[in-house]
């Protein structure tokens, strides 16, 4: 397979499999009609578990396109175990999230319905695209999983007792979030980490100290200006990557 890549697919194939692959409609739709990809491109195709393939189209048909898989061209790695909770925001400025927050490295999102969250509707099919297209075109290895909308009430409940909190109170209160993050790293016992993102009204005093009272928190500050909430997320996981992350 001399001639570049041209293409990055995601799929929930396994990979190499016997050796071809038929896509199903959508992609080979994309590949045919909107990248107007043709018989000899090559595809890098990944599933998230098995590395990355190179591939290359061996037929086109209007609703099929296959590709004959060739040699492996990485070998799976590991992304950092970094959770994202965030307030629903207006749908455009989710999508951006959605998708910066892939590149960034976050291994699972989750929207938190607060008492001032303005959104309360998410479709989490949505979410799961902007992540999937995100993650083929910064050439990541996996896609993050998109946990459907909770409470805020239910999702401190149920937080898993070995993942830490990084707490973006926008009262402006926390420790500059550098100094607060690795002073909270136990570097013999490295754990993993959420990080909590409100609504665009902030969150209420009772939610406030809903989160404060659980035993992983750490209280954190994003700096002197009140961000919005899609900036505040993007700061918090580049932030969070810089003092624990893979950077």
């Amino acid at each position: 397979m001399s001639k570049k890549i041209q293409h990055r697919l995601f799929i929930e194939n396994p990979l190499p499999g016997d050796g071809t692959m038929t896509l199903g409609p959508d992609q080979s739709h994309y590949l045919g009609n909107v990248m107007r990809a043709g018989v000899g491109d090559k595809v890098a195709l990944f599933n998230g578990t098995d590395g990355e393939w190179a591939s290359e189209i061996a037929d086109v048909k209007k609703k099929a396109v296959t590709l004959a898989i060739g040699e492996k061209l990485k070998d799976q790695r590991t992304e950092p175990d970094l959770w994202l909770a965030f307030a629903p925001i207006k749908k455009a400025r989710l999508d951006f999230m959605a998708q910066k927050a892939t590149e960034l490295g976050v291994s699972h999102m989750v929207p938190v319905l607060t008492r001032r969250t303005i959104v309360d509707r998410v479709k989490t099919d949505r979410l799961h695209a902007n992540a999937v297209e995100a993650a083929e075109q910064c050439e990541r290895l996996n896609v993050p999983t998109v946990g459907e909308p909770t409470k805020l009430e239910k999702l401190i409940e149920a937080w898993p007792m070995d993942r830490m909190i990084m707490f973006c109170d926008e009262d402006l209160s926390g420790t500059p979030a550098h100094v607060a993050l690795q002073a909270a790293d136990d570097k013999s016992c490295p754990k993993p980490w959420g990080i909590l993102i409100g609504p665009e009204g902030g969150f209420d005093d009772h939610e406030r100290a809903l989160i404060r009272s659980h035993p992983n928190t750490v209280v954190v500050a994003l700096g002197p200006r009140v961000l919005r909430a899609d900036t505040a997320a993007m700061s918090a996981i580049s932030l969070w990557q810089s003092a624990l992350g893979d950077w």
